[in-house]
């Protein structure tokens, strides 16, 4: 198949998933074509099969704010007719799926029939979309897409109950390589941070007040007083600089680090003992599986989607939103010596559940299904 891949090219989880994806997708011997204003973050290596086509945005002085959306429609419209798509599919519905949707229109006035795919992820279902501004045209954009997919069941169930969405809605869920995202041989690493063998806690996040940094480092803080523990703390964001000043008033800075934003997190999570994700709001929880992979239990939140990877008692706990308390009790369980290494373990085996090899034959089936269901509808 020749596929178009719309996303956003940056560290959010999205965008991650859109780019392993098509580079899965390449790796089976498709063509995939990534259309975004700049090349996405892990499209990082040449392949015969992967191709990316940048919008230009250009600025007239009439615009106060650039119409990415037009120009993104144009470039979809370019790629599938001197490509020869097959399918489009948008990741993220705020703009891809509206964007999307004026490419196919105008690309059927030139007889040229594209069916279009939309993932949705999480906030532009939960957050970003249902804001009065969007949401007409969220839901219009949804409704005339040619197959919907979500990445948890709770997702699928948050988009019927906000929005007026009368289509079916297939939950594929996220997905991981566990090539690349497995325990490494780092104990060096483990060494320089945790000198004394303090047992050591990870969180990583965009550092936006949904993900509750504060109460990571509340917990840790509670934690702390019990056992010697240090925390590490991936990522930037708007919440960073609030973030440090706690972090001072508590006392805690010796034994907390902020690493910034990290490409090889998978280094980190191979030392972890704990991995913290006590979101608001989560649709799936991508970070929490790349955890997993590399053998760390979670401790996270029952928000969204989370509980459908993060198996209560087994993979982790699933705490409410909020709850320093239970999670400090929570946290010292897994991170006792004699549970420590079951979670451990059973972390692992989930995550093995959601290996790539597992979720993109479902990406494709439902690509043949959502194409022949097109061509014979516009006969």
């Amino acid at each position: 198949m020749k596929i178009g891949i719309v996303c956003y090219p940056t560290f959010g989880g999205s965008g991650v998933v859109a780019t392993e994806l098509g580079k899965a997708l390449a790796k089976e011997g498709n063509e995939v074509h990534f259309i975004t204003y700049r090349q996405p973050t892990r499209l990082d290596f040449f392949s015969a099969n992967l191709f990316y086509h940048e919008v230009d945005i250009k600025s007239y002085p009439l615009f106060e704010h650039a119409p990415y959306e037009l120009a993104l429609a144009s470039k979809m419209v370019n790629v599938v007719k001197y490509e020869n798509l097959d399918l489009l599919h948008v990741h993220y519905a705020i703009p891809h799926a509206s964007a999307a949707y004026m490419a196919k229109q105008i690309l059927k006035e030139e007889g040229i029939q594209i069916p279009v795919v939309t993932t949705l992820h999480g906030t532009d279902i939960t957050l970003v979309g249902k804001d009065p501004t969007y949401e007409p045209v969220v839901t219009f954009s949804i409704n005339q897409s040619d197959g919907v997919t979500a990445v948890s069941e709770s997702l699928k169930e948050d988009t019927y109950k906000l929005f007026k969405v009368f289509k079916d809605i297939e939950v594929i869920p996220n997905f991981i390589d566990l090539e690349r995202f497995k325990k490494q041989k780092k104990e060096h690493f483990k060494l320089a941070i945790c000198p004394n063998g303090e047992k050591l806690m990870v969180h990583t996040s965009n550092f936006r007040k949904v993900k509750r940094v504060e109460d990571v480092i509340q917990v840790f803080f509670e934690v702390r007083k019990v056992i010697p523990v240090k925390l590490l703390l991936v990522g930037d964001g708007p919440e960073r600089d609030k973030m440090e000043r706690l972090c001072r008033s508590l006392g805690t800075c010796d034994d907390i680090r902020f690493l910034g934003k990290l490409e090889a997190v998978e280094e980190v999570l191979s030392v972890a003992d704990l991995f913290l994700m006590p979101s608001e709001k989560e649709s799936f929880g991508l970070a929490a599986l790349e955890a997993m992979a590399c053998e760390v239990p979670i401790l996270s939140s029952n928000a969204g989607g989370i509980p459908e990877l993060n198996i209560d008692g087994e993979t982790g706990y699933v705490c409410e939103v909020g709850d320093v308390a239970d999670m400090t009790q929570k946290a010292l369980r897994i991170l006792s010596d004699e549970n420590l290494p079951g979670f451990k373990l059973r972390a692992l085996e989930r995550a093995k559940t959601f290996d790539v090899s597992k979720i993109l034959p479902l990406y494709e089936n439902f690509y043949k299904k959502t194409i022949e269901r097109t061509l014979s509808l516009s006969k």
